[in-house]
């Protein structure tokens, strides 16, 4: 027999191996379907919640972890040519000028978004950048240190530039870490440029010590875990964090403590956004949509030990017990005007005040 079928019956089998082939490819795209998520290191989400993702969706998820904040934005910009991800998580109001200025974002207004707190839909974020969570930046005290020690807990900002406090607190740098960079810009809202940095040199002349990102500030230099420094930069909810992993998660006092007075913290509202460029735009705006779904909502005070954004999603009781969110009046209002050419200045002069010990009068 011919091994080679004729013609006509070569003509008749054509449109079917066509449409198996479609068929297919067609399978084949649905099967590879996904979308890549570039976040800092301290983005966490619980397996169980994006598995419900790829299940209604059919989208598998990768999450790409870009270091700190401050190191994760840098990367997407050097890469904005040919986008790493889809989706870039974690950038906030501090950062976000030098996104915008970057052109980083594909504009998207996610149909979840009534559901968020008008008070975290800002109208910088306005078709650039979706809200998804929102932290408070505030110092946190070792109890345990100072009553062994027997001085007094500081009570203002100031009070962390007198001698009774030399060499006690650590801060983040503000170019690698967003919380470093929220409470430099509230230190500008609380005492304007000139006096800002007036502030810091105070600070650094009372023997402040700067690590590069939270982890390593909290982590290393933070008496609680055998550094020398019981006064760090951190957040309102960390004081709960501290009790849930604790052995003794149903204590009545958490072993740390907020710093609570006027203009001590920053609200930090932590965004999403389409990469421009994205390989797989339709399934990063899925994504977004569903950071802003009930089930990523609920996840997100346990894992990342922030606030949700979305109205009436509930709080842990713990979180509800010792993750103290500010009064207005503690909360230090950020510069106004704030530019990406600004920024990059304030970061200019803090780094030659602080790690240079230059005189602030001569940074200006």
């Amino acid at each position: 027999m011919n091994p080679f079928h004729s013609l006509d019956d070569r003509r008749r089998r054509l449109p079917l191996l066509l449409g198996g082939m479609a068929a297919l490819a067609l399978v084949g795209a649905a099967l590879a379907q996904s979308v890549t998520v570039l976040t800092h290191d301290s983005f966490a989400v619980s397996r169980a919640v994006v598995e419900e993702f790829t299940s209604r969706t059919g989208i598998e998820v990768r999450f790409v972890a870009g270091g700190d904040a401050g190191a994760t934005l840098n990367r997407a910009i050097l890469t904005r040519e040919r986008p790493v991800a889809d989706v870039l998580f974690g950038v906030d109001e501090g950062s976000l000028p030098r996104a915008l200025a970057a052109d980083l974002f594909e504009p998207y207004v996610s149909p979840e978004l009534e559901a968020v707190d008008p008070a975290y839909r800002l109208e910088v974020f306005e078709g650039a950048v979706t809200p998804i969570d929102a932290g408070f930046v505030t110092f946190n005290i070792d109890r345990a240190w100072f009553e062994s020690d027997g001085r007094p807990l500081p009570e203002s900002l100031a009070d962390l530039t007198d001698a009774a406090f030399e060499g006690l607190t650590v801060v983040m740098d503000p170019a690698t870490s967003s919380p470093g960079l929220a409470f430099l810009l509230g230190t500008i809202g609380v005492y304007g440029e000139e006096g800002a940095f007036e502030f810091w040199a105070a600070l650094r002349d009372n023997g402040v010590a700067v690590r590069s990102g939270w982890s390593d500030a909290y982590y290393t230099a933070f008496s609680r875990y055998g550094g020398d420094r019981p006064i760090v930069l951190s957040y309102a909810s960390s004081p709960a964090a501290e009790v849930i992993f604790s052995d003794d998660p149903d204590a009545d006092e958490a072993p740390t403590a907020n710093l609570r007075c006027e203009g001590c913290s920053v609200r930090q509202i932590e965004t999403a956004g389409l990469l421009r460029g994205a390989a797989n735009p339709e399934e990063a705006r899925a994504f977004i949509d569903f950071m802003l779904s009930a089930e990523f909502q609920t996840d997100v005070p346990l894992q990342m030990f922030v606030y949700p954004v979305r109205e009436g999603t509930p709080l842990p009781p713990t979180f509800e017990a010792f993750a103290e969110v500010p009064r207005a009046e503690e909360l230090a209002p950020l510069p106004e005007d704030l530019s990406a050419e600004r920024l990059e200045a304030w970061l200019d002069q803090w780094t030659e005040v602080v790690l240079r010990g230059r005189d602030p009068s001569s940074t200006r």
